[in-house]
């Protein structure tokens, strides 16, 4: 199930290298809404979508789609415990900024669907 927010980004990381076939990118974005106080919520981008952050500045309104993804994780000790992710597929600037567009040699964009919901692949 894809869904999409809107925020300001807060921080932007560098990508990480977690396994030999694992890569992330994660970001903040600051969520204003029903709530008193701003709400600031980490995404993440993986794989060859890493890139897709470059050229984003701190403090640009964004539109985000994304997919919440959850995993469960037995530990050697037998304790369970389960972890969320929100598993970035796109980003596109809002209002004055002009959209972000990808040249043909930078294969930071894709036309592909976005990859079935098996987590397989994500080392926990």
């Amino acid at each position: 199930m894809n869904m999409q927010i809107q925020g300001k980004i807060h921080a932007a990381f560098d990508a990480e290298q977690v396994t030999q076939r694992f890569r992330k990118r994660e970001f903040v974005l600051e969520l204003e809404g029903e709530s008193r106080y701003p709400q600031y919520v980490m995404f993440q981008f993986t794989g060859d979508r890493c890139e897709m952050l470059d050229g984003y500045a701190k403090g640009e309104e964004v539109k985000v789609e994304f997919s919440l993804r959850g995993r469960e994780w037995t530990s050697p000790k037998g304790d369970v415990r389960y972890f969320n992710s929100l598993e970035t597929w796109s980003i596109d600037r809002v209002g004055d900024g002009p959209p972000m567009v990808a040249s043909e040699d930078a294969g930071m964009f894709s036309d592909d669907p976005p990859p079935p919901t098996d987590d397989d692949d994500i080392p926990f």
